[in-house]
């Protein structure tokens, strides 16, 4: 499954929301979430930019499916099957 290639930082972060992560902090133009999801807090910082790169997301995502455990394809298309 490709990534979209518009998808902002904030909408990214409200997906997120699925998996138990929460807005912390937003620093400049940064957003950092939290999640307690598997016992133990995970953080991991977005980009609230118009839209994300694609190298950005796809570094997101591979770390968000290591700390679920999970395939990154797996959790790709949890958050953006239509």
């Amino acid at each position: 499954m490709k990534l979209p290639r518009d998808l902002s930082g904030h909408e990214l972060a409200r997906l997120l929301r699925r998996y138990g992560y929460e807005t912390n902090r937003q620093t400049g133009s940064h957003v950092r979430l939290e999640s307690n999801f598997r016992g133990f807090k995970h953080h991991v910082t977005v980009p609230a930019h118009g839209s994300l790169k694609i190298g950005t997301l796809a570094s997101i995502l591979s770390e968000v499916a290591n700390y679920l455990e999970m395939d990154r394809s797996k959790l790709q298309e949890d958050l953006f099957r239509k």
